[in-house]
């Protein structure tokens, strides 16, 4: 079912996940299989590569998406490049190393840059990230350049090809 190449879109019900997912749409996270291995820029590590099984967990959902005209060569090569860049919790275009849906239009250099948002349908700027980001000491990076998960599964050159799996599936 998994295959190389094949970019993995996450949902999960984590405070983060649902700030990410109530400003942006359907997705928190992204990540992308690459000779068995699982390429991500994860919160807790920054850009990493790792087994499947330890990627993968049961209280997430995930959709598989594919790019038919991807160079998996040329996107492994990139990817293995930033092994290691630190996270960018700030979300900052100019922030050190990457957060997830930059790390992949790094990797996979076909989506659109776009201004970002943080509100809740009802704030310009939610709850959620306005604490956040005054737990950084930042201000919020609204109307930023930068790209989020949701925005890049929107993608017109993405095919669907899986939806709504379970870490069983895999």
């Amino acid at each position: 079912m998994l295959e190389n190449g094949d970019l993995i879109f996450v949902r999960d019900e984590s405070d983060m996940g649902q700030g990410i997912q109530t400003s942006t749409g359907n997705y928190n996270h992204v990540a992308i299989c690459l000779d068995g291995m699982i390429y991500h820029a994860s919160g807790q590590a920054g850009v990493v590569c790792q087994e499947p099984a330890d990627f993968f967990e049961s209280n997430h959902l995930y959709d598989l998406y594919v790019y038919p005209e991807m160079d998996i060569q040329f996107v492994k090569e990139k990817a293995c490049k930033h092994l290691g860049a630190p996270y960018n919790a700030s979300f900052y275009p100019d922030g050190e190393g990457f957060y997830c849906s930059q790390y992949m239009a790094e990797i996979l250099p076909i989506f659109e840059i776009i201004p970002m948002k943080f509100g809740d349908g009802e704030q310009e700027i939610s709850d959620f990230w306005r604490e956040y980001y005054r737990e950084l000491g930042l201000p919020v990076p609204l109307n930023q350049a930068g790209t989020n998960p949701s925005q890049l599964a929107a993608s017109p050159l993405l095919e669907c090809k899986e939806r709504n799996l379970h870490d069983s599936d895999f």
